[in-house]
């Protein structure tokens, strides 16, 4: 058998940099300006820079600490939190993944609408055709092999930054001070620390969904060429992405008002520089939104099978989602990933908000993954005796803080409907327990974690039921 093709260094930054910027980065200025102002985006983007590089940074040195975990975010959470919460972080991780490949579609026939009236908005019956036919597409190219599959990703990766990189020239020369200044503090219309407050929580996760994916070169570390690459990849990859996202959020309430922004339809980049440049720039804007979307899924793909892979290979996950085929992909997992993503993407029709619906809900379920990487960061340092320990445990403790803040911020109607995606994992969890021969299945702390996620996925069904929570 040939020996199997590894990643190289810039394979590796372009997939950090196409897990987080796909289809989000289109949408970003309103989905920003829905909820803030100036001001507080300003706010928002500190908060997400600090925790986001701290985060970053955390990764990058559990990579180098402990080569040994391979699966990245699950397993540190199970390294230090034991096998519970290790596989709930691989849960979570999977869910978000395929969660946000429904956001994804959405965005995707959105722009494709653009040209083609009949998927007009990307939330009818001929989007959901359409969208089934590009995941069926992209599951068959990834079972010819992940390699040839990053290839495309880094070809995409390229191509999807050129319109980015013409808006932002655009919204340089358009920015109007006055404009800037007029929505600056929102719809406060003037500071007060309460709005302030509010307003920054309302973009957190937003800022959330369009960082996910920060990790994608730590779930591939046993696929790279170098292992020092991924840790590297991971900050580069994190800081040019960080830039690009401020750039654009900021320049564009320099264009057009805040609330105008605000409420831009699907993809508000597409009529920022419609506004500034004329109907070529919708074109073009859309046009690189189609790439960057078909790249974002097929990273995501990527992704979202390769953790189920990697958990069955650590006996996290259930033996059947071990399976590889002859080009070794992990066929299984591919299968079972695409066929919930099939099924998610009947909530075109039943949510008014889609695309909102399905980012939030991809952000609240990775919180569990991220916040508990943080936590394994602060504990591995605080046990460390290494010279760069205090460096590693203030790393640790931004992490933990941020990712704290986090599960604050995204509020309790999106965390509950993530709940009841958690609640059926405990029965997956009893099942590998049960394959692995353990005497018992949970501890008596990992029962009541258990009970927690049941009552409270029961308690946002009847919330649904009674239309307290609308999706």
């Amino acid at each position: 058998m040939a020996e199997e093709k590894k990643l190289g260094f810039f394979s590796l930054v372009a997939l950090v940099i196409g897990s987080m910027i796909g289809g989000g980065i289109f949408n970003l200025a309103s989905d920003m300006a829905a909820g803030a102002g100036a001001f507080s985006i300003i706010v928002g983007w500190i908060i997400t820079g600090i925790g986001m590089i701290s985060l970053g940074m955390s990764f990058q040195n559990l990579n180098m600490k402990r080569p040994d975990l391979d699966g990245g975010v699950f397993s540190y959470a199970r390294a230090g939190f034991g096998d519970f919460m290790g596989f709930n972080s691989a849960w979570g991780y999977w869910l978000s993944a395929f969660l946000g490949n429904v956001a994804y579609g959405t965005l995707l026939f959105s722009s494709i609408g653009y040209f083609i009236p009949v998927f007009e908005g990307g939330q009818n019956v001929a989007s959901i055709i359409g969208a089934s036919v590009m995941l069926w597409g992209v599951h068959f190219l990834i079972l010819r092999g992940v390699h040839s599959a990053a290839i495309i990703n880094l070809i995409t990766t390229i191509a999807k930054l050129i319109p980015v990189l013409v808006f932002i020239i655009a919204a340089i020369f358009a920015f109007n001070i006055d404009i800037f200044q007029d929505g600056f503090w929102g719809d406060a219309g003037s500071f007060s620390w309460s709005a302030v407050g509010s307003q920054v929580k309302s973009t957190m996760l937003v800022t959330l969904w369009v960082f996910i994916g920060i990790e994608g070169a730590v779930v591939f570390s046993s696929r790279a060429k170098n292992r020092k690459d991924v840790g590297r990849a991971t900050i580069i990859g994190l800081i040019g992405t960080l830039a690009i996202y401020i750039m654009i959020t900021l320049l564009s309430l320099g264009v057009m008002n805040q609330v105008e922004v605000g409420q831009l339809q699907n993809p508000s980049m597409a009529y920022i520089l419609e506004h500034v440049v004329g109907k070529w720039g919708a074109v073009l804007i859309n046009l690189g939104l189609i790439i960057s979307v078909l790249g974002a899924w097929l990273g995501w793909t990527l992704l979202a099978s390769e953790i189920p892979f990697l958990a069955a290979k650590d006996k996290v996950f259930p033996k059947w989602f071990g399976k590889e085929n002859k080009n070794k992909a992990p066929i299984n997992a591919l299968w079972l990933t695409n066929g919930l993503i099939q099924i998610f993407l009947l909530t075109f029709i039943i949510s008014d908000q889609a695309y909102t619906f399905a980012f939030s809900l991809a952000s609240s379920a990775i919180l569990i993954p991220y916040a508990f990487s943080a936590f394994y960061q602060l504990k591995y340092s605080w046990h460390s005796t290494e010279s760069d320990r205090m460096k590693n445990i203030i790393v640790g403790a931004v992490a933990s803080i941020y990712g704290i803040w986090l599960v604050y911020a995204a509020g309790l109607d999106f965390l509950l409907l993530t709940m009841i995606l958690f609640a059926p994992g405990t029965l997956v969890f009893r099942w590998v327990q049960k394959e692995n021969n353990k005497e018992r299945t949970f501890s008596k702390i990992e029962l009541g974690i258990a009970i927690l996620f049941v009552v409270l996925a029961i308690y946002a069904i009847y919330q649904l039921a009674t239309g307290n929570i609308t999706i």
